[in-house]
């Protein structure tokens, strides 16, 4: 405890007097109901109508027909094979639906996917130098003194350019099939032009520089090293600071002589890749890999070698690489990226050395020194196929089958009406009186079902009058009766 540390003095709880009912578990700190705002006669009328549109809407939507598939026993009625065509058709729909659907999933998954494509990052390093004493031309051969009282100093300057994917070497196998093929009648092909790819400076690969000198310090004592880190910017900006946009890097010290200096870059990836240590290594076969990849790495060396318990997939049992890499029997699935954790390091930066050449023989013909640095970057089909799924014509194409749709379900729900109607018109013709008589103990059996008056195993008998009545005073016209009706013949919500 701190000395001038002054202890707040505990009292013991004390019921206050003038509190009659107490509170009980989260509640409002003020009583009474919470105060309403008054709505105006307008603001009531205008949610009385957003009300009224919204039912109306469901209502709408309801009604409409959403079958699209042609009745049973439309076959016989017709004359030709329309309706085994339809099917045809529809099946051959479905297929396609599926296919299509299938394939936007693969390429939402490409999409989402991190695949990184490797090109060469080409960096050139050369110096000039400024008041060097080969460069001044007052000196007094006759004096003793042959100092110039100028301060030599030279400037580094590190450019970065990104190779085209025809000249970096790194061009997939498929490029070479198509120099190699030639047109039957001898013509050359017409090249393709490609589509532009993004971009990229220096500052994109690099999120860190520093310069190791030899010497720490000048001649005058000054602190000769050299740093730059780039600012944090927000993922995907447009405009980047000019401090994190730039394809070359110069910078100025002082000196007279020859000096050898160690140029390190620290790669900016994400995500990031680390290196393994040899027991990982060993077990994924590689020297450098992602989080994600050493993770999944793991997982699959636990499957294949079948070390997963039966009754526990999470658990597994260790064979002699895992328990050096977990050093236990049993592993956790769970577990598995904290135990990476000691076994992957940050990448070692990229280590450029170079001389920084000031004698009078070396500028005469001054030549940069020049460097090949893998580095990777977003496979450019990425961006298409991004531009694939945010295509505006797909939705305007989608809207249009979407009605199309709507009025191939209101055609067949008027088949679907006209073979009905055929049925009664072709059952009225065989047996007129039979029919009638069935017909009208239906629907007084139906009258009796909405009113709710239907007996158990009754309602077939048809003599009585009273359910002929019509009009406002008649059993149809009640609100009960019309309810029912509404819900018997409405359009079933199919799950």
């Amino acid at each position: 405890m701190q000395p001038t540390y002054r202890p707040f003095p505990q009292q013991a709880p004390q019921r206050s007097p003038a509190a009659a009912a107490s509170r009980r578990g989260i509640g409002p700190m003020i009583s009474g109901a919470h105060p309403q705002q008054q709505l105006t006669a307008a603001q009531h009328s205008a949610q009385q109508k957003v009300a009224e549109n919204a039912i109306a809407r469901a209502k709408a939507r309801s009604i409409k027909p959403v079958d699209k598939n042609i009745p049973e026993g439309v076959e016989d009625c017709i004359i030709g094979d329309g309706v085994q065509r339809y099917r045809d058709l529809r099946e051959l729909e479905r297929k396609l639906d599926s296919t299509m659907m299938r394939k936007r999933l693969d390429i939402q998954d490409s999409v989402n996917r991190n695949v990184k494509r490797y090109r060469t990052l080409r960096l050139f390093v050369s110096n000039t130098v400024e008041d060097q004493p080969w460069q001044a031309d007052t000196l007094d051969v006759d004096a003793f003194d042959f100092s110039t009282n100028m301060d030599s100093s030279y400037r580094v300057k590190i450019e970065g350019r990104l190779l085209d994917e025809a000249d970096d070497g790194l061009e997939s196998d498929d490029s070479d099939d198509e120099d190699d093929a030639m047109d039957e009648d001898g013509k050359e092909e017409k090249k393709t032009a490609k589509p532009p790819t993004k971009l990229y400076k220096l500052s994109h690969f690099f999120k860190a520089m520093t310069v190791d000198f030899d010497r720490n310090k000048s001649k005058d004592g000054a602190d000769q090293s050299v740093e730059w880190k780039k600012p944090a910017v927000a993922p995907n900006t447009a405009n980047l600071p000019n401090a994190a946009d730039f394809d070359q890097l110069e910078f100025k010290r002082g000196g007279d002589e020859n000096v050898n200096i160690t140029i390190n870059l620290v790669r900016d990836e994400n995500p990031e890749r680390f290196q393994l240590s040899p027991v990982l290594a060993d077990i994924l076969d590689t020297n450098v890999a992602t989080r994600a990849e050493a993770i999944m790495g793991i997982w699959e060396y636990v499957t294949a070698m079948g070390l997963q318990e039966e009754d526990e997939k999470r658990t597994f049992e260790c064979d002699d690489r895992l328990r050096a890499l977990i050093g236990r029997e049993k592993g956790y699935i769970p577990h598995v990226p904290d135990a990476l954790i000691p076994h992957m390091t940050p990448l070692a930066p990229v280590k450029l050395p170079y001389t920084i050449r000031v004698d009078k023989e070396f500028h005469e013909n001054p030549q940069p020194t020049i460097y090949d640095v893998q580095v990777q970057v977003d496979d450019p089909l990425k961006a298409s196929l991004a531009a694939y799924l945010t295509n505006p014509v797909y939705a305007t194409n989608l809207r249009e089958i979407v009605e199309h749709d709507r009025h191939l379900a209101t055609l067949v729900q008027a088949i679907m009406l006209s073979k009905s109607k055929h049925q009664f018109f072709e059952a009225l013709s065989r047996s007129p009186s039979d029919f009638i008589a069935k017909w009208l103990s239906s629907q007084k059996r139906d009258l009796e079902v909405v009113s709710g008056e239907a007996p158990r195993g009754g309602g077939e008998d048809a003599s009585g009058d009273e359910w002929r009545r019509g009009g406002q005073n008649s059993i149809w016209a009640s609100e009960n009766v019309k309810q029912s009706v509404k819900l018997m013949v409405g359009p079933r919500v199919k799950v």
